[in-house]
């Protein structure tokens, strides 16, 4: 496949890709944001824990 006709096609393709608005870009971006807070606190406070049970115990 040539060049040219590798960009030609991946215009074609691009013409066709449905793209969020930007208000649903937007939303996605906060959700992942709360979500990836909520793991790192999560992940935060089982660390927490584990580490002064295993002060206890050693």
């Amino acid at each position: 496949m040539r060049f040219t006709e590798y960009v030609k096609d991946t215009r074609a393709e691009m013409a066709h890709v449905n793209w969020p608005t930007r208000q649903q870009t937007v939303r996605f971006t906060i959700m992942v944001i709360i979500v990836s807070l909520i793991v790192a606190a999560l992940l935060g406070l089982s660390d927490f824990v584990f580490s002064k049970l295993l002060t206890l115990l050693f």
